[in-house]
């Protein structure tokens, strides 16, 4: 994810030169020099001439991570680390310090991103829009109280498995019929994409865009008909309650 954000930055017109980039992996800071980007294996170097710092490292490494860390009053300090509380990060980094939770995606990797910000109350309004700025340089942003969290991860953030779930076993479907598995990827791929910029784009609820659809009698309206009897809507808020369940779970 760290990747994906600088290299967003990067195609946005930021200048990689001004990106550093702590990693303790040898052969993955070879990688990281060749975009452009200053790299290092020092984090308490790269805090000290940071104006931002992004923690973009699993849960189970954000305190040693932080151990690591002086703690500025001026600086802003983004965690993208899942299930990490702010009042936790405050506990290591101090209650003082500008601290941001965020929940990005997957498709942030592509610059179709989603992510879900939280600023603690030692963020301005200004700081604020200055992270969704960055971070829109991989995708869109929202602003949503802590509390959203969980329900967010749910939503955007583990959703991208269960929709690749359902392009593949549309895929599978066609492939029952006589596509191949590239023809039918693509077909089932490219309606999810459509299907999602309709619903961003017309503002239009997704039950009126369903209904355009269907037509009396038709195809469509057999497909939709065959999910209802078979629990389509009813399995996937199911799978959404469980993932909020395990990230309450999981938070600290």
């Amino acid at each position: 994810m760290g990747s994906a954000l600088f290299g967003g930055l990067i195609n946005s017109g930021y200048k990689a030169a001004d990106i550093t980039v702590c990693e303790t992996n040898d052969a993955r800071r070879n990688e990281l020099s060749k975009m452009g980007v200053a790299v290092t294996d020092d984090a308490e170097y790269t805090e000290k001439i940071s104006d931002i710092i992004v923690f973009a490292v699993k849960p189970n490494v954000i305190d040693s991570v932080l151990s690591e860390m002086t703690g500025y009053t001026d600086k802003i300090y983004i965690s993208i680390a899942a299930g990490v509380s702010i009042a936790h990060i405050e506990e290591l980094l101090g209650a003082d310090k500008k601290i941001v939770r965020t929940m990005p995606n997957t498709p942030a990797q592509v610059g179709c991103g989603m992510t879900v910000i939280t600023p603690n109350g030692n963020m301005t309004d200004a700081e604020t829009k200055t992270v969704c700025e960055i971070l829109s340089a991989v995708g869109e942003t929202e602003v949503m109280p802590e509390k959203f969290m969980s329900v967010a991860t749910a939503l955007h953030g583990s959703s991208p498995a269960y929709v690749y779930m359902m392009i593949d076993a549309m895929a599978d479907a066609g492939v029952a019929y006589g596509l191949t598995k590239q023809q039918a990827l693509k077909l089932a791929a490219k309606a999810v994409e459509g299907s999602a910029k309709m619903v961003l784009a017309t503002g239009e609820h997704p039950e009126k865009l369903k209904d355009n659809v269907c037509s009396p009698g038709g195809t469509t309206i057999a497909a939709v008909c065959d999910l209802e009897q078979n629990g389509f809507r009813a399995t996937l808020q199911s799978a959404v309650s469980a993932c909020v369940e395990k990230a309450e779970q999981m938070s600290k």
